[in-house]
Order: structure tokens, then C-alpha cells, then sequence
């Protein structure tokens, strides 16, 4: 079994920055693509970014050019840098294992205008 805990959300005021952190625990980590998503009141989840094992990225189109994302698979933890952030970027952030499908309980980012 796979745990994720997320940090790294809070309030800040559009135009800033945060970092958001995935810990992951067990060894299966590094074997496998994470992914960032996000989901605000009454829509679906959605993807927002995600990394392979190797390094390899994507990213929706709505965040492109201003977050990026990352891995460190010898600290079991995968990172998301947001800049340039937008009030649209509200929500609660989630990480999430592609194809084991395990999720953390999220950390909310809001942005305020």
C-alpha cells in the first residue's frame, strides 16, 4: 500500500508563487509516473501535471509556462512549483499514483484577486 501526504498549499495573492509537496511512502516509488491533480466545488478532478519515472513531463494546457514538476525519487517525494498564479487556480490540489491509483487527502491553494 501506498500513502501520500500533501503540504504545501495556502492563501497567497495572485501573481505569487507556492510549492506544493507530494511525500510518498514505500518503496514503489520511484517505479512509477505520479501526477498532480485538482478539483474545485461541483467539478470533476482534474489533471494538472505528471512526471514518469524518468523525468518526463506533461502538463494541461491551463498551467503551461507557469508550473512545473518534479521528482526526487531518493526523498520518495514529487514536488509542484506554481508561479504566476492565477485566482482559476483555486483549488484543492491532489497527488495521485498513475495506474495503482492512490491518492493523497489533498492540500488547498487559494488564490486571492
Amino acid at each position: 500500500q501506498v500513502q501520500l501526504v500533501e503540504s504545501g498549499g495556502g492563501l497567497v495573492q495572485a501573481g505569487g508563487s507556492l510549492r506544493l509537496s507530494c511525500a510518498a511512502s514505500g518503496s514503489i516509488f520511484g517505479r512509477i509516473t505520479m501526477e498532480w491533480y485538482r478539483q474545485t466545488p461541483g467539478k470533476q478532478r482534474e489533471l494538472v501535471a505528471g512526471i514518469t519515472r524518468g523525468g518526463s513531463t506533461n502538463y494541461a494546457d491551463s498551467v503551461k509556462g507557469r508550473f512545473t514538476i518534479s521528482r526526487d525519487n531518493a526523498k520518495n517525494t514529487m514536488y509542484l512549483q506554481m508561479n504566476s498564479l492565477k485566482p482559476e487556480d483555486t483549488a484543492v490540489y491532489y497527488c495521485h499514483t498513475n495506474g495503482i491509483n492512490y491518492w493523497g487527502k489533498g492540500t488547498l491553494v487559494t488564490v486571492s484577486s
